[in-house]
């Protein structure tokens, strides 16, 4: 898996809980994905260690990670009605 310096010196120390793992299988099996504005790409996927959504963000290439965090105001439901099954 490609991260950025950002995720492996900021986020993986400010979460230590987060596993590679999930991340990886963000990337290849979301239950949503989203493009921001700005060319970056978000993948949701539920973690059932955390009970959560953990949101993924990649740079661009949909491979670099950049940033990883439970995404507490994530509703699948709410998702899958507005948009296009992915994964």
């Amino acid at each position: 898996m490609k991260t950025t310096r950002y995720f492996e010196q900021e986020i993986l120390r400010k979460r230590p809980y987060l596993k590679r793992e999930w991340c990886e299988m963000a990337l290849a099996h979301p239950v949503h994905r989203e493009v921001q504005p700005e060319g970056r790409i978000r993948y949701w996927v539920f973690i059932p260690e955390l009970g959560k959504y953990l949101r993924v963000v990649t740079l661009e290439d949909g491979e670099t990670v950049h940033n990883a965090f439970p995404d507490r105001n994530f509703k699948r439901i709410s998702h899958e009605l507005r948009s296009p099954a992915f994964g």
